[in-house]
C-alpha cells in the first residue's frame, strides 16, 4: 500500500476510535454542572493518552493475544460504560429538586472513562503491528484525534449541559450506557 493511503487509513482508524472519545466527552460535559476549559482539557489528555497508549501496547502484544482482548475487551468496556452511566442516572433521579446534582469529574472517573473508551485502541494496535507499518506515526495520529474530538465533545456536552441542566445527566448517562451496549457488538 502506498505511504499516502497508508497515512488516510491510520487517520480514518484514528477517527472511528475517537467517536467513542467524542461521545463520552459531550455526555461528560452535559453532566457536569459548570463543566469548565480545564476539565475539558484534562478529559482530552487522558482519552489522547490512553488511546495512543493502548494502540501501542496492543501493537507490541501482537497476535498472541489478539483473541483474548477481542473477547474480553468488549465486555470490560460495556461494564464500566453502564457503571458509570447508570451511576450518573442514579444520582441525578436520587436528588432532591431543592438540591443541586454533584456529578463531578474525578481523576478516578476520567481514568475509568479513558480506559473503557480506549479499548478499541488496544485491539486496533494488534492489527497495527501485524502490518509493519510506522508505529510512532500511528499511535500519535491516534492520540491526537482523540484529544481533539474529546476536546471538542467536552465543549459541545458542556454548552448543551448548560441549557438542559438535570435533564443533561440522565442523557448523558444514556449515552453511556447506549456505548456500553454498542461495545458488545
Amino acid at each position: 500500500m502506498p505511504e499516502g493511503e497508508t497515512r488516510y487509513m491510520i487517520f480514518l482508524l484514528a477517527l472511528s476510535l475517537g467517536i467513542d472519545a467524542f461521545a463520552v466527552a459531550t455526555s461528560c460535559g452535559m453532566s457536569v454542572p459548570k463543566f469548565r476549559e480545564r476539565q475539558a482539557f484534562g478529559l482530552a489528555i487522558y482519552f489522547g493518552l490512553f488511546q495512543a497508549g493502548m494502540a501501542a501496547i496492543g501493537a507490541f502484544a501482537g497476535s498472541h493475544f489478539s483473541a483474548q482482548v477481542d473477547r474480553v475487551g468488549h465486555i470490560i468496556a460495556f461494564a464500566l460504560l453502564v457503571l458509570i452511566g447508570g451511576h450518573m442516572i442514579f444520582e441525578t433521579l436520587r436528588k432532591n429538586k431543592k438540591e443541586e446534582t454533584i456529578q463531578s469529574l474525578s481523576q478516578l472517573r476520567m481514568l475509568t472513562l479513558a480506559v473503557a473508551t480506549s479499548i478499541d485502541a488496544l485491539a486496533a494496535g494488534v492489527s497495527l503491528g501485524l502490518t509493519g507499518g510506522n508505529l510512532i506515526f500511528s499511535c500519535t495520529v491516534i492520540g491526537v484525534v482523540a484529544f481533539g474530538m474529546t476536546l471538542v465533545g467536552g465543549f459541545l456536552g458542556g454548552h448543551v449541559g448548560e441549557k438542559f441542566s438535570g435533564k443533561a445527566s440522565i442523557i448523558g448517562g444514556l449515552v453511556l450506557i447506549a456505548l456500553g451496549v454498542r461495545s458488545l457488538f
